[in-house]
């Protein structure tokens, strides 16, 4: 055999191997979706869509789209990622069936919605509860509330789609708006809801941020066990949901907020005659003091009679990065920014460092985009409603994953990307002995340990019932 001349050895390849399986790591997503029975309750809130003839439950048809889009999908093609693992992911539904469940979905997509939220929202409430200290609701109270993240993102649209339309930045597509639960630091985050909206929507459109925020408050456990909500949950926007309507709801709904505001020049006047004692440093990511940063109560300056009772206003002053253009209204050489909260105890630093980590949003959006957002793929709007769900079914999928069997892990941390790359796309090989079905994984896999770890996990789990 000739010596390499190259980088790499040389290779021969054949296509002869039967018992190799890519994608062996996703068997991770299917044990979590079996162990808290999401399986079960897609099942059975899709029954009124199961045509009577039909051989596959349109349950596991959707569950089966959703992990081809967690493992790195972006079509309704891409399921043949798993139609070619029969042995991982059992029978898989052809591309036609596919599209039919889609489009039998998208005839009434208000019913299919809400049948998939209905099922999201239950499985949730176990899933919170099977994960215990680690999972988000654990011991909230006023002091250390549950974080609900609203916020909007542009999705590019490259062809004709039904209500995609010209965008606030001069692009084309559509402007859906979301909400997701904070893990915290130590964690990543999960959707709760999601409106898909023409590129034309507002920003700051108080009738969708409502509607959104309902909708996320239906899929908290302690919520659908009657359990009043108030103040344990903390629901954080930017200045798009800073409107009259949005802060007067909230506020009518007992919960507490963190809201972006605007700043006009009268406000900016008003904050320039504050002396210096009046400000307090602010605070870095770790907590600590942050050099050229302030921040300032502006409440008792300002008339909120129009406004929410017991609104504060809290501004933060900070020198600009080397290079950053100044707006006009900022002042003195700083840029300026505000923010308003009924939050009444806690130091000013503490809560702007508070509303400040809504940046973790970005983060969530994002990770949605690597998980099948960043290009609607069908036609119709109702069709595209129906992938948009599916997304969120496996962006959840992916979070339960880590919140039960990953956390105490390095990769409970671990974006889309990472996962698939690390952990989705490890190759294996199918042994059948002693009337079981072993799968073996690669003996050089980087994280095999890490796998091996966290499907030992999730087999502890309990059954579902």
């Amino acid at each position: 055999m000739p010596n390499p001349t190259g980088f790499y050895p040389p290779l021969t390849v054949d296509t002869t191997a039967k018992r190799v399986v890519s994608h062996a790591g996703a068997v991770l997503l299917v044990t979590t979706a079996g162990k808290v029975g999401l399986d079960r309750a897609l099942s059975a809130a899709l029954e009124p869509w199961r045509k009577q003839w039909a051989v596959l439950d349109p349950g596991k048809i959707l569950l089966d789209l959703a992990v081809s889009v967690a493992i790195g999908g972006d079509c309704l093609a891409d399921i043949s990622a798993l139609r070619s693992e029969p042995a991982v992911f059992g029978r898989v539904a052809s591309d036609p069936t596919v599209s039919r469940l889609v489009d039998s979905l998208a005839a009434t997509p208000q019913a299919a919605l809400a049948a998939i939220n209905q099922a999201r929202a239950a499985v949730r409430q176990r899933v919170w509860k099977m994960a215990g200290k680690d999972a988000p609701d654990f011991g909230i109270d006023r002091d250390r509330p549950l974080i609900i993240d609203l916020d909007a993102t542009l999705i590019t649209s490259h062809s004709e789609k039904e209500l995609a339309a010209p965008t606030y930045k001069r692009g084309f597509g559509f402007h859906p708006l979301g909400s997701w639960v904070d893990h915290g630091p130590d964690g990543t985050g999960e959707p709760l809801s999601m409106m898909l909206r023409p590129g034309r929507a507002g920003s700051n459109t108080a009738a969708d941020h409502i509607a959104v925020t309902k909708d996320a408050l239906r899929q908290l456990p302690f919520n659908r066990r009657g359990g009043r909500i108030g103040r344990r949950v903390l629901v954080r926007a930017d200045s798009g949901g800073g409107t009259h309507e949005y802060l007067k709801w909230l506020a009518g709904q007992g919960l507490s907020y963190s809201v972006g505001f605007g700043l006009t020049q009268d406000i900016v006047d008003k904050i320039n005659l504050i002396p210096d004692q009046g400000w307090t440093p602010a605070y870095d990511g770790d907590g600590k003091v942050r050099d050229g940063a302030w921040v300032t109560e502006l409440t008792g300056m300002l008339d909120l009679a129009t406004w929410p009772p017991g609104m504060r206003v809290i501004v933060r002053a900070e020198r600009p990065h080397p290079g950053a253009q100044l707006r006009f209204t900022d002042s003195g050489g700083n840029r300026l920014t505000a923010f308003v909260t009924n939050t009444t105890g806690g130091q000013l630093a503490d809560l702007e460092l508070r509303h400040r980590h809504r940046a973790r949003c970005e983060d969530r959006i994002r990770n949605a985009k690597d998980t099948g957002l960043r290009n609607l793929p069908l036609t119709a709007f109702a069709q595209n409603q129906i992938w948009v769900a599916v997304v969120q079914l496996a962006t959840e999928l992916t979070a339960w994953l880590q919140m039960l069997a990953l956390t105490g892990t390095g990769a409970r941390r671990w974006e889309p990307k990472r996962l698939r790359l690390q952990l989705f796309s490890v190759a294996a090989t199918i042994a059948r002995r002693s009337r079981r079905v072993w799968l073996h994984l690669s003996g050089h896999a980087t994280h095999r340990h890490l796998f091996t770890t966290a499907l030992d996990r999730l087999t502890q789990l309990p059954a579902p019932t």
